[in-house]
């Protein structure tokens, strides 16, 4: 592919509810191009775009996915992003490298939550948006019944630019409003009709004027003295309003067909944000325009680790130009990056290319020092661009190997899947000692843990994590520890008298009160040491022990036979002897939930988290519209599958945040099944 300038090239992020037929029009764009010479088929799994194995094998899309190809000479790179919400990192990375949301939705479908979802995304980047209202050919579809609930949303800022227009329940011919021209198609080829004349198009045709007037005051002047724009008054319209978020212009097609699809390829090439124009950014208070012979400012919006071909670090150039035989500089590491290969990318296939210039999209292959989100630079402007802001994960689960001996290649395997995933957490909790693995749903984990298997050839299971309980006592006791041994020569004694009682503290409080001399100083911190190692695990269930104050007050000491071992010895006989009489608990951990929710989803949540033992603290309107917020305190060991249940209650609208606050007294019942667990655990 030749090289194009930033005025010639449209960046593009096709994004929207999973199932609406963003894959099929991406491969419907790519043959129409003739950049493939074959259309993909997702129900095949010979897809451009989907060419990971877990997209064939799930027939849907995972990963971000590029691809250019050219149209009336104009470079368009199109980024196919993830529908489905367990991969909504993918949407992170589309949004941070286009200049236009094309927001996919399909005939028959209302105002659904992954189009918002898109739209939200598109909004917070800043970036146009284009609608693309997709299987229009399939049965029973309905495109106005769509564009009336984007319009509900929308308002008239929705410019129909190409509509169908029916003949009983079957699309006769799709009419482009920017040309008023009308065109039949057989298998994608078009031929243009008389255009049809009735009452609703009439209507489209005056919201697609209203719309074009919006961008101009010159343009809303002529509308309302009812004069007809010229086609190069509807192009400026168009092209300014998309740009600006003035209008958001909407295209009826069919991906599978590829009826329309050039329609919607003409439009993007004539009105879509160029990068030349719109991919300039500021870096602090420095401007960066797009332009190739600026200083080099390139943002990487995603990671590919590959275990054959290596690390692919995909770029999106604002300014200047990465070429392989000049280093460039990271902004956050503030080291020197040798270029590797450079490459374009369309789908899993890749070609070799001189440079990557500014506007343009590429991949710099074998950048270890790089990571998704890092800012490349001339080290003599040093800037650091805006990074990405990824979902965090909010389901965890605890990762058992197959095979014993195995755990190292996991933690390889899995923190290499965390390099190109930052929607992956892969952590060792110390504490309970198992491998733990959160990402943003039970299909974000499935596919984790297939592509473990494929990738780095381990295999695992996931289990509910454990839950990092504690143990405390409520009652205060005295307690002698003594230990004597006589075993020939010298022998070994300690003598301590111990009080043990609740206090405020995170582990234990060691104080002394000896008085004469009964224990010498010197076995002071054998005691402690001694009571350190005891709190460790608790007597109960095994868990550490917190809250607890323990003051040596008295105690007796031999001059030949005490050791330190000895005083440590008695400590912990103290310990043992102790703490069953002060009435000891199981502490459960307490964390305080942000959940958002949809107006009309409250109550069920509230009920939800009521179940889950939370209380709830407060509640009030959320800073999106049409959301609310609720805050709660709940037991962390009840959470574990909360976020499949909001998700599941609010269709994919709701989210939450929970941080631990504290730790308290476990019920009854639930610190009877931890002592049981352990035990039984014990046995094993």
């Amino acid at each position: 592919m030749k090289a194009y300038n930033a005025k010639d090239i449209r960046n593009i992020a096709l994004a929207g509810h999973g199932g609406r037929g963003k894959t099929t029009l991406a491969e419907a764009m790519l043959f129409m191009a003739k950049a493939t010479d074959r259309l993909g088929r997702v129900a095949d799994g010979n897809t451009v775009m989907d060419f990971d194995a877990e997209e064939k094998k799930r027939k849907a899309t995972v990963s971000t996915a590029v691809a250019p190809i050219e149209w009336k000479n104009t470079k368009i790179n199109i980024i196919d992003t993830p529908g489905l919400f367990d991969f909504a990192g993918g949407i992170s990375e589309g949004m941070r490298a286009a200049e236009c949301a094309v927001i996919v939705t399909s005939a028959g479908s209302g105002y659904s939550v992954g189009t918002e979802k898109a739209c939200k995304a598109a909004d917070k980047r800043g970036i146009a948006k284009i609608f693309v209202v997709t299987k229009c050919d399939s049965e029973n579809a309905d495109f106005f019944k769509t564009f009336e609930s984007l319009k509900e949303e929308v308002g008239t800022s929705l410019c129909p630019v190409v509509v169908p227009h029916m003949n009983g329940d079957k699309v006769e011919c799709y009419i482009d409003l920017s040309a008023n021209k009308a065109y039949k198609y057989d298998n994608g080829k078009a031929t243009e009709v008389a255009m049809p004349s009735d009452d609703h198009l009439a209507e489209l045709q005056e919201a697609f004027k209203e719309a074009i007037a919006e961008t101009d005051e010159e343009l809303m002047e002529k509308f309302f003295e009812g004069e007809d724009f010229t086609a190069d008054e509807i192009a400026k319209g168009l092209s300014i309003g998309t740009a600006s978020g003035l209008i958001f212009p909407v295209y009826a097609c069919a991906g599978y067909t590829m009826d329309a699809v050039d329609l919607l390829l003409n439009g993007i090439v004539a009105s879509a944000p160029s990068a030349a124009d719109y991919a300039g950014e500021k870096a602090g208070d420095k401007d960066i325009p797009c332009d190739e012979n600026g200083p080099l400012a390139a943002i990487c919006f995603k990671t590919i680790a590959d275990p054959f071909v290596g690390r692919m670090s995909f770029f999106k150039v604002i300014s200047g130009k990465i070429t392989s035989d000049v280093p460039a500089f990271n902004a956050r590491t503030g080291e020197s990056e040798r270029m590797g290969k450079i490459v374009t990318v369309r789908g899993g296939k890749q070609e070799d290319a001189g440079a990557i210039p500014a506007g343009d999209i590429g991949v710099v292959t074998k950048l270890n020092g790089i990571n998704t989100g890092d800012t490349l630079c001339s080290p003599k402007n040093v800037v650091t661009l805006e990074g990405i802001t990824f979902p965090a994960p909010c389901l965890s689960m605890a990762v058992k190997v197959r095979k014993k001996g195995e755990e190292e290649k996991v933690a390889t395997g899995l923190s290499r899947l965390a390099e190109e995933d930052l929607t992956i957490k892969f952590e060792t909790n110390t504490e309970t000692r198992e491998q733990i693995l959160s990402g943003l749903g039970e299909q974000h984990l499935d596919v984790i843990v297939s592509k473990l298997k494929n990738k780095f050839g381990v295999e695992v299971d996931l289990t509910v994590p454990k839950v990092a309980y504690r143990e405390t006592i409520r009652k205060k006791v005295e307690v002698q520890g003594r230990h004597k041994k006589q075993s020939g020569g010298h022998g070994q004694f300690g003598d301590v008298y111990i009080r043990f009682e609740p206090c405020d503290c995170d582990g234990l409080e060691f104080c002394e009160e000896i008085v004469g001399g009964s224990v010498p100083k010197q076995y002071f911190p054998a005691v402690e040491k001694g009571l350190r190692e005891c709190v460790a695990k608790g007597l109960i269930a095994g868990y550490p022990m917190v809250g607890i104050k323990a003051t040596l007050y008295f105690g007796s000491y031999h001059p030949v036979d005490s050791s330190e071992m000895a005083f440590k010895t008695a400590a912990s006989i103290a310990f043992k002897n102790g703490i069953p009489n002060a009435q000891p608990t199981i502490l459960e951990p307490i964390g305080t939930l942000k959940a958002y929710v949809p107006d009309d989803k409250m109550g069920d949540i509230m009920g939800d988290v009521t179940k889950r033992r939370g209380r709830v603290l407060g509640m009030g309107p959320a800073d999106e519209p049409k959301m609310q917020e609720l805050v709660a305190e709940v037991p962390m060991a009840e959470m574990g599958d909360f976020a499949t249940v909001l998700r599941s209650i609010t269709a994919g609208k709701g989210y939450f945040s929970i941080e631990f606050a504290r730790y308290e007294d476990a019920p009854q019942n639930v610190a009877q099944k931890v002592i049981e667990e352990s035990k039984a655990e014990a046995e094993e």
